[in-house]
C-alpha cells in the first residue's frame, strides 16, 4: 500500500484549516486516513507557533515505514528539521512569455523610430 503524508482540508468556506494525515495514496483528499499527525492553520500569522503543529515522533515513524510526504508537507517538515527538502530553482519561470517578448521588442522598435525621427527633425 502506497502511503502519503498529506493535507486534509477542514474548516468552513473561506476559512481553511488543514490536518496533516497519513493516508493511502488512492483515498480521496478528505477521505479515510490512518492517523492524524498534525495541523496547519493558514489563517494565522506566519510567526504564530500554532500555525503549524506536527507530531515529530509519529511522522518519523511513518517516514521510516515508507510514507512519502507531499510537497507542501515536506516544506513544513524541512522547517521543523524532520526531513530534508531539495532546493528548487527554475530560472525559466521568471522569464516573460513569447507574446510578451514580442510586445517588448515592438515597443523598443517604436521608441527607436521615434528617437530617430526626433533627431532628424532637430538636425533640419
Amino acid at each position: 500500500m502506497a502511503l502519503k503524508i498529506r493535507l486534509a482540508r477542514g474548516g468552513s468556506k473561506k476559512r481553511p484549516y488543514y490536518h496533516v494525515v497519513v493516508a493511502d495514496a488512492r483515498s480521496p483528499r478528505d477521505g479515510r486516513f490512518l492517523e492524524k499527525l498534525g495541523s496547519w492553520n493558514p489563517m494565522l500569522a506566519k510567526e504564530d507557533a500554532k500555525r503549524v503543529e506536527l507530531d515529530a515522533d509519529r511522522i518519523k515513524h511513518w517516514l521510516d515505514n515508507g510514507a512519502q510526504p507531499t510537497d507542501r508537507v515536506l516544506r513544513f517538515l524541512a522547517e521543523a528539521g524532520i526531513a530534508q527538502r531539495d532546493v528548487r530553482s527554475n530560472p525559466e519561470k521568471a522569464k516573460p512569455g513569447k507574446k510578451a517578448q514580442e510586445r517588448a521588442a515592438e515597443r523598443a522598435q517604436r521608441e527607436e523610430d521615434a528617437k530617430a525621427a526626433a533627431a532628424e527633425a532637430a538636425a533640419e
